[in-house]
């Protein structure tokens, strides 16, 4: 686990006059080791392979922890489960998702980026954060 990441946490849980516990670290620990968009059933299953006593209300509230930190992005793609990606120390992206399988996929485009700049700047609109996701099929259901 990242030294940086977890001081993120431990000082943004201080500040808020909590207590950081085994529990959340375990939580921080195998959210970082999470290469995908993870809802929050997924980061249960695997932590509590690992930490067996931990409840599904714990690895929520963490979660809630980890997105008010700045440490984790809450995000909603329409289907009805939320999932979760790291944020802390991450270069911007947008997300393309399979309508038939669920596959995500993340990119980067100056183009678009700077086109939504534009758009904002003609509109006298002050950006301060924006998300981009495409919904359509991807290639492999294609076939």
């Amino acid at each position: 686990m990242s030294n940086k990441e977890q001081e993120v946490l431990e000082q943004y849980i201080s500040q808020h006059n909590l207590k950081i516990t085994k529990q959340r670290r375990a939580v921080l620990e195998a959210f970082l080791n999470c290469e995908d968009h993870v809802s929050a059933e997924e980061l249960y299953k695997i932590v509590s392979s690992k930490e067996p006593k931990i409840g599904l209300a714990t690895v929520y509230r963490t979660l809630s922890l980890l997105t008010e930190s700045g440490l984790a992005v809450e995000l909603d793609f329409g289907d009805g489960q939320k999932r979760y990606e790291l944020n802390y120390a991450h270069e911007h992206h947008d997300h393309m998702i399979c309508t038939e399988c669920g596959k995500i996929i993340e990119f980067h485009n100056e183009v678009i980026e700077k086109l939504q700049e534009e758009v904002a700047n003609n509109h006298g609109f002050k950006m301060t954060s924006h998300k981009l996701d495409l919904f359509g099929i991807c290639r492999e259901c294609q076939q």
